[in-house]
């Protein structure tokens, strides 16, 4: 009897780095519908709901960011490593795992410590343009790599030997026809006819910066019936956000409830708040214009769809690896490009209010995107994964 394939999965976090891991995992089912497949995180990152969410075991272990924010703290990270790693790798000896992919982010450091103490074959990919201190570690611990960008070769450790193979990115996604899907995800989301849609859209955790600039965007365009705000605000911040929404008077509801309002009984913006977006085809569907962050997922999701963009690069971000993230969009001229200090309603509003009174320039804009490897990165991914399973060894200790 064939084994089944094992393949252990380091992804934790922030969405950035959980969702390519989603991915990856819905393609090695693909390609092998008996695979087992599972994650290590930590207890600290959207891991911890996102991943069972999905379908899919989640083994936890304990890790320390690799952030010099910690101070003294970061001294500990040495001892935090060894420690995790140790515990992945008792989690890839209990799940005879094969293959290790370490998706980024701290959480996924010690699943490629495991499976270098266990000599299993390990692979990691790298989202963004400029790495992040993770993978620049486990780059030194692995032969095998793959990246989403071509830029972030020069930034590794064995960078040359590095596969391009995209951004793995939801299969709904992948294959999303925007205008087939329009007229439903308009529905969804209660959006009145003739309204052009502006998506803000803070990644999985929200962003503040884009959020009040919604807020005030909403206050400064009420009366008209022309535009409609979608605002994914994070959870901590819905109540705060609905709460000045109504407070401006800008028609503040939730997802679901905007269904049940008549077409254009909003004098205004209908400002619609919402948590989080767990179908992200209708969001993208029904966006005539996005606002966002410029994680990495971020831009291969907006360079597959052909959605223009206005991106705010996080500032703090290491490496400040969003604003490389950002040009590959922006110098392509797919998105414009806005820091996030100068990212105010009345900047936002000089720069949407032409673009929306343009619909050809908008399209422009959504041709110009170089869509790469993106829709098919989580299978490319997965057949290497899978090459590396299937390749003899003799160091594997955990298939027999």
């Amino acid at each position: 009897m064939r084994t089944p394939l094992s393949v252990v999965i380091g992804a934790g976090g922030t969405g950035g780095h959980i969702y390519p891991g989603l991915a990856l995992a819905e393609a090695l089912r693909r390609a092998d519908p008996d695979a087992v497949i599972s994650f290590i995180g930590t207890e600290r990152g959207l891991e911890t709901t996102l991943i069972p969410a999905a379908g899919y075991r989640l083994h936890t272990v304990d890790m320390i960011p690799f952030d010099p924010a910690l101070g003294a703290k970061r001294f500990l990270l040495p001892a935090a490593l060894l420690r995790s790693g140790a515990q992945a790798r008792a989690v890839l000896r209990r799940q005879r795992a094969q293959v290790v992919v370490g998706m980024g982010g701290y959480p996924s450091a010690p699943a490629i410590v495991g499976a270098r103490m266990a000599g299993l074959p390990s692979v990691i990919h790298e989202s963004n343009a400029v790495p992040g201190r993770a993978n620049q570690f486990a780059a030194r611990l692995t032969e095998h790599l793959t990246v989403a960008f071509d830029g972030s070769r020069a930034h590794l450790s064995g960078g040359e030997r590095a596969l391009t193979v995209g951004m793995p990115i939801a299969a709904s996604l992948a294959a999303l026809d925007r205008p087939a899907l329009r007229a439903e995800a308009r529905r969804a989301f209660g959006i009145p006819e003739g309204a052009r849609v502006v998506l803000f859209n803070g990644g999985s955790l929200g962003a503040a910066r884009l959020t009040a600039a919604a807020v005030g965007l909403a206050a400064r365009w009420k009366g008209r019936g022309d535009v409609h705000l979608l605002i994914k605000t994070g959870p901590p911040a819905l109540a705060e956000t609905r709460r000045k929404l109504a407070e401006a008077g800008v028609g503040a509801v939730a997802q679901g409830e905007a269904r049940q309002q008549p077409a254009g009984a909003a004098s205004g913006p209908v400002a619609q708040a919402v948590p989080y977006l767990d179908r992200m085809d209708l969001a993208y569907a029904v966006a005539d214009l996005v606002v966002c962050r410029a994680g990495s997922a971020t831009i291969a999701e907006l360079a597959t769809t052909g959605v223009p963009a206005v991106l705010v690069p996080y500032p703090h971000a290491p490496g400040d690896h969003q604003t490389h993230n950002a040009r590959v969009l922006s110098d392509a001229g797919a998105a414009h490009l806005v820091p996030d200090a100068e990212t105010t309603a009345d900047r936002l509003a000089e720069l949407i209010d032409p673009l929306l009174a343009d619909p050809a320039r908008l399209a422009v804009m959504g041709r110009a995107a170089d869509p790469g490897n993106h829709a098919r990165a989580a299978d490319l991914l997965a057949e290497t994964v899978i090459r590396l399973a299937l390749r003899p060894t003799t160091t594997r200790e955990f298939t027999s």
